[in-house]
Protein backbone atom coordinates (compact mmCIF):
# COMPACT_ATOMS: atom_id res chain seq x y z
CA UNK A 1 0.00 0.00 0.00
CA UNK A 2 1.05 3.65 0.07
CA UNK A 3 1.51 5.10 3.53
CA UNK A 4 4.26 7.64 2.82
CA UNK A 5 3.96 10.69 0.55
CA UNK A 6 5.97 13.84 -0.03
CA UNK A 7 5.27 17.45 -0.90
CA UNK A 8 8.59 19.25 -0.99
CA UNK A 9 7.54 22.65 -2.30
CA UNK A 10 5.01 25.37 -1.43
CA UNK A 11 1.39 26.25 -2.05
CA UNK A 12 2.26 28.19 -5.21
CA UNK A 13 2.95 24.90 -6.96
CA UNK A 14 -0.63 23.78 -6.22
CA UNK A 15 -2.22 27.04 -7.37
CA UNK A 16 -0.13 26.91 -10.57
CA UNK A 17 -1.53 23.44 -11.19
CA UNK A 18 -5.11 24.67 -10.79
CA UNK A 19 -5.34 28.47 -11.12
CA UNK A 20 -9.08 28.64 -10.23
CA UNK A 21 -8.45 26.97 -6.88
CA UNK A 22 -10.01 28.59 -3.80
CA UNK A 23 -7.88 28.15 -0.68
CA UNK A 24 -9.78 27.38 2.50
CA UNK A 25 -9.33 30.06 5.17
CA UNK A 26 -8.61 27.33 7.72
CA UNK A 27 -5.71 25.93 5.73
CA UNK A 28 -2.56 26.20 7.80
CA UNK A 29 0.01 23.70 6.60
CA UNK A 30 3.70 23.88 7.48
CA UNK A 31 5.21 22.87 4.15
CA UNK A 32 8.59 22.44 5.82
CA UNK A 33 7.11 19.30 7.39
CA UNK A 34 5.45 17.81 4.33
CA UNK A 35 8.64 16.44 2.76
CA UNK A 36 7.50 13.24 4.45
CA UNK A 37 3.93 12.60 5.59
CA UNK A 38 3.01 9.22 7.04
CA UNK A 39 -0.57 7.98 6.85
CA UNK A 40 -1.10 6.75 10.40
CA UNK A 41 0.02 10.06 11.87
CA UNK A 42 -3.42 11.35 10.71
CA UNK A 43 -2.02 14.81 10.10
CA UNK A 44 -3.85 17.51 8.17
CA UNK A 45 -2.80 17.72 4.56
CA UNK A 46 -3.96 19.94 1.65
CA UNK A 47 -6.52 18.11 -0.49
CA UNK A 48 -8.36 19.34 -3.61
CA UNK A 49 -12.11 18.78 -3.87
CA UNK A 50 -14.85 20.09 -6.16
CA UNK A 51 -17.62 21.45 -3.96
CA UNK A 52 -20.36 24.00 -4.67
CA UNK A 53 -19.14 24.30 -8.28
CA UNK A 54 -15.73 25.38 -7.03
CA UNK A 55 -12.29 23.78 -6.83
CA UNK A 56 -11.24 24.06 -3.19
CA UNK A 57 -8.03 23.32 -1.33
CA UNK A 58 -8.95 22.15 2.15
CA UNK A 59 -7.05 20.75 5.15
CA UNK A 60 -8.19 17.13 5.56
CA UNK A 61 -6.74 14.42 7.78
CA UNK A 62 -5.30 11.32 6.13
CA UNK A 63 -7.33 8.29 7.24
CA UNK A 64 -11.09 8.19 6.78
CA UNK A 65 -13.34 8.13 9.84
CA UNK A 66 -16.42 6.20 8.73
CA UNK A 67 -19.90 6.48 10.22
CA UNK A 68 -19.72 2.97 11.69
CA UNK A 69 -16.76 3.99 13.86
CA UNK A 70 -19.14 5.32 16.50
CA UNK A 71 -16.86 5.19 19.53
CA UNK A 72 -13.31 6.48 20.12
CA UNK A 73 -12.20 2.87 20.51
CA UNK A 74 -13.60 1.93 17.10
CA UNK A 75 -11.96 4.95 15.50
CA UNK A 76 -8.61 4.05 17.02
CA UNK A 77 -8.90 0.42 15.92
CA UNK A 78 -10.37 0.89 12.46
CA UNK A 79 -8.93 4.10 11.09
CA UNK A 80 -5.51 2.62 10.43
CA UNK A 81 -7.07 0.50 7.68
CA UNK A 82 -8.79 3.48 6.05
CA UNK A 83 -5.73 5.32 4.72
CA UNK A 84 -5.76 3.48 1.39
CA UNK A 85 -8.69 2.35 -0.76
CA UNK A 86 -8.23 -0.46 -3.26
CA UNK A 87 -9.41 0.63 -6.69
CA UNK A 88 -11.01 -2.76 -7.30
CA UNK A 89 -13.55 -2.16 -4.52
CA UNK A 90 -14.82 1.30 -5.46
CA UNK A 91 -17.26 0.24 -8.16
CA UNK A 92 -17.29 -3.57 -8.18
CA UNK A 93 -17.69 -4.35 -4.47
CA UNK A 94 -21.25 -3.43 -3.55
CA UNK A 95 -20.61 -4.05 0.15
CA UNK A 96 -17.58 -1.77 0.29
CA UNK A 97 -17.65 1.54 2.17
CA UNK A 98 -15.60 2.99 -0.69
CA UNK A 99 -18.41 2.30 -3.13
CA UNK A 100 -20.79 4.17 -0.82
CA UNK A 101 -18.69 7.34 -0.96
CA UNK A 102 -17.54 7.08 -4.60
CA UNK A 103 -19.10 10.47 -5.43
CA UNK A 104 -16.86 12.17 -2.83
CA UNK A 105 -13.73 12.30 -4.92
CA UNK A 106 -10.59 14.29 -4.20
CA UNK A 107 -7.04 14.84 -5.40
CA UNK A 108 -4.00 14.58 -3.16
CA UNK A 109 -1.18 16.85 -4.42
CA UNK A 110 2.30 15.37 -4.07
CA UNK A 111 5.78 15.81 -5.45
CA UNK A 112 6.44 12.11 -4.94
CA UNK A 113 5.79 9.05 -2.81
CA UNK A 114 7.96 6.66 -0.82
CA UNK A 115 7.84 2.88 -0.96
CA UNK A 116 9.95 0.17 0.69
CA UNK A 117 11.77 -2.68 -1.04
CA UNK A 118 12.65 -5.99 0.59
CA UNK A 119 15.98 -7.64 -0.20
CA UNK A 120 16.69 -11.19 0.95
CA UNK A 121 19.41 -11.25 3.58
CA UNK A 122 19.06 -7.57 4.44
CA UNK A 123 17.91 -6.60 7.91
CA UNK A 124 16.22 -3.39 6.77
CA UNK A 125 13.99 -2.59 3.83
CA UNK A 126 15.35 0.02 1.45
CA UNK A 127 13.10 3.06 0.92
CA UNK A 128 12.66 4.49 -2.57
CA UNK A 129 11.42 7.88 -3.71
CA UNK A 130 9.11 7.65 -6.73
CA UNK A 131 7.64 10.44 -8.84
CA UNK A 132 6.30 11.11 -12.34
CA UNK A 133 8.82 12.27 -14.91
CA UNK A 134 8.66 15.89 -16.10
CA UNK A 135 6.00 16.84 -13.53
CA UNK A 136 7.14 18.87 -10.51
CA UNK A 137 3.79 18.08 -8.90
CA UNK A 138 1.08 15.55 -9.62
CA UNK A 139 -2.09 14.42 -7.86
CA UNK A 140 -3.12 11.01 -6.60
CA UNK A 141 -6.89 10.39 -6.75
CA UNK A 142 -8.65 9.71 -3.48
CA UNK A 143 -11.99 9.74 -1.70
CA UNK A 144 -13.03 11.97 1.18
CA UNK A 145 -15.58 11.85 3.95
CA UNK A 146 -16.61 14.29 6.64
CA UNK A 147 -16.48 12.54 9.98
CA UNK A 148 -20.01 12.16 11.41
CA UNK A 149 -18.64 12.74 14.91
CA UNK A 150 -17.40 16.13 16.13
CA UNK A 151 -13.92 16.27 17.62
CA UNK A 152 -14.30 15.78 21.38
CA UNK A 153 -11.98 18.70 22.16
CA UNK A 154 -12.76 21.27 19.47
CA UNK A 155 -16.22 20.31 18.19
CA UNK A 156 -14.81 20.39 14.64
CA UNK A 157 -16.32 18.16 11.96
CA UNK A 158 -13.17 16.75 10.40
CA UNK A 159 -12.67 16.22 6.73
CA UNK A 160 -10.80 12.96 6.18
CA UNK A 161 -9.43 11.30 3.05
CA UNK A 162 -8.09 8.05 1.67
CA UNK A 163 -5.59 7.51 -1.14
CA UNK A 164 -6.48 5.08 -3.94
CA UNK A 165 -4.15 2.21 -4.85
CA UNK A 166 -4.16 -0.33 -7.64
CA UNK A 167 -2.11 -3.34 -8.78
CA UNK A 168 1.47 -2.29 -9.46
CA UNK A 169 3.15 -1.86 -12.83
CA UNK A 170 6.40 -3.69 -13.54
CA UNK A 171 8.72 -1.19 -11.82
CA UNK A 172 6.56 -0.78 -8.73
CA UNK A 173 6.28 -4.58 -8.38
CA UNK A 174 10.05 -4.66 -8.04
CA UNK A 175 10.07 -1.89 -5.43
CA UNK A 176 6.96 -2.81 -3.42
CA UNK A 177 7.89 -6.48 -3.42
CA UNK A 178 6.96 -7.58 0.11
CA UNK A 179 4.56 -7.15 3.00
CA UNK A 180 0.85 -7.90 3.44
CA UNK A 181 -0.18 -5.70 0.49
CA UNK A 182 2.61 -6.62 -1.88
CA UNK A 183 2.59 -5.48 -5.52
CA UNK A 184 0.39 -2.41 -5.03
CA UNK A 185 0.99 1.21 -6.02
CA UNK A 186 -0.88 4.51 -5.82
CA UNK A 187 -3.09 5.48 -8.74
CA UNK A 188 -0.80 7.51 -10.98
CA UNK A 189 -2.68 9.40 -13.71
CA UNK A 190 -2.05 11.87 -16.55
CA UNK A 191 -3.11 15.38 -15.55
CA UNK A 192 -6.22 15.38 -17.72
CA UNK A 193 -7.47 12.26 -15.96
CA UNK A 194 -6.64 13.73 -12.56
CA UNK A 195 -8.90 16.69 -13.27
CA UNK A 196 -11.57 14.47 -14.81
CA UNK A 197 -11.66 12.55 -11.52
CA UNK A 198 -13.21 15.57 -9.81
CA UNK A 199 -16.03 16.13 -12.30
CA UNK A 200 -19.42 15.71 -10.56
CA UNK A 201 -21.02 14.29 -13.72
CA UNK A 202 -18.62 11.34 -13.82
CA UNK A 203 -20.57 8.09 -14.15
CA UNK A 204 -19.66 4.74 -12.61
CA UNK A 205 -18.41 3.70 -16.04
CA UNK A 206 -16.26 6.83 -16.17
CA UNK A 207 -14.91 6.19 -12.69
CA UNK A 208 -14.03 2.63 -13.61
CA UNK A 209 -12.29 3.73 -16.80
CA UNK A 210 -10.01 6.00 -14.78
CA UNK A 211 -9.38 3.29 -12.20
CA UNK A 212 -8.40 0.85 -14.95
CA UNK A 213 -5.56 3.10 -16.14
CA UNK A 214 -2.06 1.80 -15.44
CA UNK A 215 0.77 4.30 -15.56
CA UNK A 216 3.55 2.85 -17.76
CA UNK A 217 6.78 2.08 -15.92
CA UNK A 218 8.77 4.33 -18.22
CA UNK A 219 6.79 7.34 -16.96
CA UNK A 220 8.19 6.89 -13.45
CA UNK A 221 11.48 8.12 -12.04
CA UNK A 222 12.77 6.54 -8.84
CA UNK A 223 15.84 6.05 -6.69
CA UNK A 224 16.80 4.68 -3.26
CA UNK A 225 16.89 7.11 -0.35
CA UNK A 226 18.42 6.80 3.11
CA UNK A 227 15.55 6.51 5.56
CA UNK A 228 12.16 8.16 5.92
CA UNK A 229 10.60 6.94 9.17
CA UNK A 230 13.70 6.86 11.33
CA UNK A 231 14.97 9.97 13.09
CA UNK A 232 18.53 8.89 12.34
CA UNK A 233 20.16 11.75 10.39
CA UNK A 234 21.56 11.11 6.92
CA UNK A 235 25.35 10.87 6.93
CA UNK A 236 25.49 13.21 3.92
CA UNK A 237 23.09 15.82 5.44
CA UNK A 238 20.86 15.82 2.34
CA UNK A 239 17.08 15.82 2.49
CA UNK A 240 14.88 12.73 2.59
CA UNK A 241 14.14 12.69 -1.13
CA UNK A 242 17.77 12.88 -2.26
CA UNK A 243 19.30 9.74 -3.84
CA UNK A 244 21.41 7.62 -1.49
CA UNK A 245 24.10 5.16 -2.54
CA UNK A 246 23.47 1.96 -0.58
CA UNK A 247 26.57 -0.27 -0.55
CA UNK A 248 26.01 -3.60 -2.34
CA UNK A 249 22.46 -2.69 -3.33
CA UNK A 250 21.40 -5.21 -6.01
CA UNK A 251 19.57 -3.87 -9.06
CA UNK A 252 15.78 -3.95 -9.11
CA UNK A 253 14.47 -7.43 -9.82
CA UNK A 254 17.58 -9.01 -8.29
CA UNK A 255 16.70 -9.51 -4.65
CA UNK A 256 18.74 -12.57 -3.76
CA UNK A 257 20.72 -12.70 -0.53
CA UNK A 258 23.46 -10.10 -0.52
CA UNK A 259 25.71 -9.04 2.33
CA UNK A 260 24.29 -5.81 3.68
CA UNK A 261 26.62 -3.16 5.01
CA UNK A 262 23.89 -1.64 7.12
CA UNK A 263 24.01 1.94 8.27
CA UNK A 264 21.52 1.27 11.06
CA UNK A 265 23.65 -1.03 13.24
Amino acid sequence: MCYDISFSSNIQLITDYLPDLVIDSQLSIDFDLTIHVMAQAYRKYPVIIFEDDTYKLKPFEWGVIADYMNTPEKVKKGRQYMCNAQSEKIINDKKSFWRRIRTKRCLIPVTGIFEHREIKGWKNKVPYFVHLKDRPMFCIPGLYYYSPFPDVETGEIKGTFTLITRSANNVMKQIHNGGPNVFRMPMFLPKEQELHWLQPTLTDEGIQKILDFEMPSEELDYWPVFTIRSTKPRPDDLDKTAPFNWPNLPPLGTDESTEQKTLFS
